[in-house]
Formats: structure tokens, sequence, C-alpha cells
């Protein structure tokens, strides 16, 4: 697993050497726009269309527009002015807090956290103190000059860090259009949409899930690598249920049905 960053975690006056790996993988299948005409990949070139040359990495500057057309330009001396360096080295740990009390809108990216050589024993003791107390902790990082919170907490045997927006960096839900307000709700919808939700309770077992739309896409891809005929998937049967009532009823006996099978099937593995 590749190393993305090094550092330190910093608890209190307590500094716990570490190393940072990504967490989760993009495993999107992506395509390469072609010509149409040779099938050759399109490339996408840095051009300036003042002086309508192509530019080289080394020729690009960062700059704030802080009004249309004017800019104020930002240089490596500028950022490292505010100790940005100093900060990208360190993950500060600024409060202990619940993991329930941080809505699932503010995560972002996960990272797994590994001691570095010499930081076994301080990792170790954090590792267990939070395991103990039940707190995942708040923290800063800065990351390719991007600061960011974070939040750092067990997983299974290891420490993780998943970055978390700041509060102004989530939009207000007053912004979204067309939510109902203040709508009575019919007794019986409500109490068999709460058994639907009954029938479709399980415990979160991750393993069952699968990106379906990905597999049929990577079949698709193999079946033209091997020159086999593209047949149009037939179309799934449309219901024309418009009462919610009947939608309720419907999926209800939809349920019930897989529930029981699911059962029979359970007695016939213990049995």
């Amino acid at each position: 697993m590749h190393t993305m960053w090094k550092g330190s975690v910093s608890f209190g006056l307590v500094n716990i050497p570490v190393k940072m790996f990504a967490a989760t993988e993009d495993k999107d299948v992506r395509f390469k726009y072609l010509h149409k005409e040779c099938n050759t990949p399109i490339k996408y070139e840095k051009v300036c269309p003042t002086c309508n040359k192509q530019i080289q990495e080394e020729d690009i500057i960062r700059g704030y527009e802080y009004e249309q057309g004017k800019f104020v330009i930002i240089d490596e001396n500028d950022l490292n002015a505010l100790g940005g360096e100093k900060r990208a080295r360190s993950i500060e740990i600024l409060d202990f807090v619940q993991l329930s009390e941080i809505d699932p809108i503010y995560f972002d990216k996960s990272y797994y956290l590994s001691p570095q050589d010499t930081g076994e024993k301080a990792y170790n003791l954090l590792r267990q103190a939070m395991n103990d107390t039940g707190k995942i902790a708040i923290a800063k990082i800065t990351i390719r000059n991007k600061e960011s919170l974070a939040a750092l907490r067990v997983y299974k045997n290891l420490l993780i860090m998943e970055t978390i927006f700041y509060p102004d960096e989530v939009r207000e839900i007053s912004l979204v259009p067309g939510v109902p307000q203040d709508m009575s709700t019919d007794k019986k919808e409500m109490d068999m949409a709460s058994k639907l939700i009954e029938n479709l309770t399980e415990a979160f077992d991750p393993s069952k899930y699968v990106n379906t739309y990905r597999q049929d896409l990577l079949d698709l891809i193999h079946k033209k690598i091997e020159g086999q005929e593209i047949k149009a998937a037939p179309s799934a049967p449309q219901g024309n249920v418009i009462d919610i009532m009947e939608a309720l009823q419907a999926s209800l006996k939809q349920t019930e049905k897989e529930n029981k099978k699911k059962k029979i099937g359970s007695k016939k593995q213990t049995g």
C-alpha cells in the first residue's frame, strides 16, 4: 500500500509519528475519448488563449480572482509564511466527542493511519484509550495546502482518519426547494410504512452490496472484446400503482414472501 503522507498525531503534548494510506479506492469504469475517424485518444492540452500557445507545468502559477479579470498572485513563499509547512506535518487533535454526534453528511474521505518506527507505543496508547472511552477525536490536518477538519477513530485494530466538511461547506437545507412542511400523515399509511421498514430491516453486512452496474458494464466490455453480439436487456415491467396505500400493500406482500423464503433457507442450512 502506497504511503501518501507522513507526519504525527499531536495528542496534548504527545506526538505519535504516523504514516497515512488511502482507505478507499475508486473502481468506476473509466472511458477514454477517441477521435471517431481513427480511434486515437484525444489530447487535452493547457493553452494560454492570450498568447495562443501551449503552456508547460513550470509556466503555471496560482492566482486568486478578486474581481473579474483581476488576480492576486500567490506563490510557495506566501503559503509557507502562513505556517503551511509546519501544519502539513501534523494531525492536531482538538476535541473528543461521540461518533453519534456527527451526521454522515459531514464525512468526506477515509485514510488509514499506521505508526512510524518510533510511534508504536504512543499509537497503541491512543488506540486503547479511545476504545475504552468510546470516544473519537476531532482534529485538523493540512493535505496539499488544504486544511481540513477530520475525525480520528478506531476501526477494527487501527486508527482511521476521515476528513469532514466544515459547517460552512454544508449547504443550508432551507435552500432545497419543494420540501413538504407541516403535512399530516394518514395513520394506516404510517402503520404500513413502519411495517414495511421492519420487514426490510437486517443487520448491516457490507459484503452483500455489489455494484451491479459496474459488473454489467465490465461484462459488456468483455463480450465486445470477444466479438459477441450485444442484445438490449429486456425492459422491466413497470407497475402502474399511483395510490400510496396500494403501493404499500403490494410492497408488504412482496417483502413478506421474501422473508418467508429466507427463513425456510436458514432452517435448511441449520437442519
